[in-house]
């Protein structure tokens, strides 16, 4: 039975990061400009679009191979609140075309972060002794 919670926070770990670790490259090879107007329309400085690389390259990277799993966990969530809060705030309350919450998949990223922040990376991850685990 653990054997079956270990393999899914491997796939968990795997599914997450690999699929938020495309985001990121996408902003290496394509810049940040769009992010950096966001953070200036909201009054914020342009700088801080660089945290971007922690939440979609670093974290996801973290996640992948299991190294502190729960604070990559943590960041990659905050990061999705960051996103939601920047670029989705209007639809929060609303539905797709086909009827879903427009929002979904930034839902999905944020949920499936927070399990992994509550259930760790389990015994497939680099690191196990951590709280950060």
């Amino acid at each position: 039975m653990k054997n079956r919670h270990d393999i899914a926070s491997l796939i968990l770990r795997l599914s997450l990061g690999g699929m938020m670790l495309l985001h990121g490259i996408s902003k290496l090879t394509n810049g940040i400009g769009g992010i950096e107007k966001k953070f200036d329309s909201v009054g914020l400085p342009s700088f801080l679009a660089y945290a971007v690389f922690i939440g979609e390259v670093i974290a996801p990277i973290m996640m992948i191979i299991g190294y502190r799993t729960r604070l990559a966990a943590i960041l990659y969530a905050f990061t999705m609140v960051v996103a939601v809060w920047l670029a989705h705030a209007e639809d929060v309350f609303a539905l797709s075309k086909g009827g879903a919450w427009a929002i979904e998949l930034q839902a999905l990223f944020f949920f499936g972060a927070v399990v992994l922040a509550l259930k760790g990376g389990g015994k497939y991850a680099l690191s196990k002794r951590s709280k950060w685990d």
